[in-house]
């Protein structure tokens, strides 16, 4: 069974008297351990179809499944609970909460899915650990660098062991040497602990690094490219 399943998913938008067709018959599968890019130039519709793989939003028509769950009939409570327990997200802008730690930031959602503290706190030491963070449990994301606090916002995406990681432009604020860090850090974690990825991005590095590029114009799929 495909992770992320997408069935000539459409999403139109009514602008006043104009509707606008974001997505137009969308046709994707995206399978355990994969490695994959969105791309496209602005309106193409790569971040339409992020958000509804999300859960953030639900098809006009078409159908879109994740770990063999439809989201275009769940309630949002329902939704909710989908992205919390099998959905992983990472942020351009990382969307870290000030006031808690490194580790507090990455057993937040754990603590929404009812993990006992002391498993979380493991989960979360070990996580932090993996992404090159041990030591540094206690920092609040002001005495974090940028390149350090988007680990940590792979952290928090990873340790729900969520079935897929939705990651949007999250090399966008970081300097040359940090983005490469980055990226191999995540494709690390994709080899070894077998985490799927899918990105929306402009990033010609992520696009270098990615075994699957799926691009986009127009709100359809022009091109959908598996590398050896």
């Amino acid at each position: 069974m495909s992770i992320v399943s997408v069935q000539s998913a459409a999403r139109y938008y009514d602008d006043g008297p104009v509707r606008v067709e974001a997505l137009k018959g969308v046709d994707l599968r995206i399978e355990a351990g994969e490695f994959a890019a969105l791309m496209g130039p602005s309106g193409s519709g790569k971040t339409t179809l992020l958000n509804l793989i999300g859960g953030l939003d639900t098809p006009t028509k078409g159908n879109v499944s994740v770990d063999g769950q439809d989201i275009g009939t769940m309630d949002r409570g329902a939704r909710s609970d989908l992205r919390r327990d099998r959905i992983g997200f990472i942020f351009q802008s990382y969307n870290l909460v000030p006031v808690l730690t490194a580790q507090e930031n990455t057993e937040f959602v754990m603590m929404l899915q009812g993990v006992p503290p002391k498993e979380r706190a493991q989960r979360a030491k070990e996580t932090l650990a993996s992404v090159g963070l041990a030591g540094m449990e206690h920092r609040r994301p002001s005495e974090l660098s940028g390149g350090q606090q988007q680990r940590v916002a792979v952290a928090r995406a990873i340790a729900t062991r969520p079935a897929v990681v939705l990651a949007d432009e999250p090399t966008a604020n970081l300097d040359s040497e940090t983005k490469a860090d980055l990226i191999a850090l995540m494709r690390r974690l994709n080899e070894d602990q077998g985490v799927t990825f899918l990105f929306s991005t402009h990033d010609p590095e992520v696009i270098a690094a990615a075994r699957r590029v799926i691009r986009l114009k127009d709100g359809q799929i022009a091109s959908d490219e598996t590398r050896a």
